[in-house]
């Protein structure tokens, strides 16, 4: 897909804030699932999906490509 260029990846030392977050047991199962299903942590999976909602509700924050 052509738009999962747009979004930011985590980069090995790029600044970074830790958060702690709570989520329904329904919806953490499910990203459990996800996360193994695709051999990533539940963490990549958080910051992957949050980083789409940014881009999504403010497309003007995506990263150029070749900026990945």
């Amino acid at each position: 897909m052509a738009s999962d260029r747009s979004i930011a990846k985590p980069r090995i030392g790029s600044e970074s804030t830790r958060a702690s977050v709570s989520f329904p047991a329904e919806v953490y199962a499910e990203l459990e699932r996800i996360a193994a299903a695709k051999k990533v942590s539940l963490a990549w999976v958080v910051r992957e999906a949050a980083e789409r909602y940014v881009v999504e509700q403010w497309p003007l924050l995506a990263k150029p490509r070749g900026e990945e």
